[in-house]
C-alpha cells in the first residue's frame, strides 16, 4: 500500500482535473470537488437513493461518489440551490493501490468517474469506457 500526504493526494486529484478537456470543465455548473479521508455511512446511504447514478467501487472500497443531479436530469426545473459534490476518498485509493503511480492515475480515472455521472453517464457505460 503506498500512502500519500493529503497535499499530495489533492495535488493528484487537481491534476486530474487539469487533464479533463476544458470543453467539459466549462460545462460544469454548480460542482464542487472534494477530498475526503474516508466515506462515512452519508455516503453509503447515497449509493441506496433510487436517483443515484453510481459511484467508484473496487473490492468493496468507495473509491468516489458523484452526490447531486446530472445535466440531463437538470432541464426538469433545477433550481442549483446546494452545489453538486463530487468526493474522491483518499483512504479506499491508499488501500486499493500499490503504487504513486498507479495510484495518481486510478484518482485521474476516479475523477473522469465522477464526472460522468454528472453529463448522465451510468457505471455501466463508465466503466466500458474504462473508468
Amino acid at each position: 500500500m503506498h500512502r500519500m500526504t493529503d497535499r499530495e493526494f489533492e495535488s493528484a486529484v487537481e491534476e486530474a482535473l487539469a487533464n479533463i478537456p476544458e470543453r467539459f470543465l466549462e460545462a460544469l455548473e454548480n460542482v464542487a470537488v472534494v477530498v475526503e479521508d474516508e466515506p462515512d455511512d452519508y455516503h453509503f446511504d447515497i449509493l441506496d437513493e433510487p436517483d443515484c447514478r453510481g459511484a467508484s467501487i473496487r473490492d468493496d472500497e468507495l473509491l468516489g461518489l458523484y452526490d447531486g443531479v446530472s445535466l440531463p436530469d437538470r432541464a426538469d426545473g433545477y433550481d442549483g440551490d446546494l452545489p453538486d459534490v463530487i468526493t474522491v476518498f483518499k483512504g479506499p485509493h491508499e488501500r486499493c493501490f500499490g503504487s504513486r503511480t498507479e495510484l495518481v492515475t486510478e484518482i485521474g480515472k476516479t475523477v473522469v468517474h465522477e464526472i460522468g455521472h454528472y453529463f448522465g453517464i451510468d457505471d455501466a457505460r463508465l466503466r466500458e469506457m474504462g473508468y
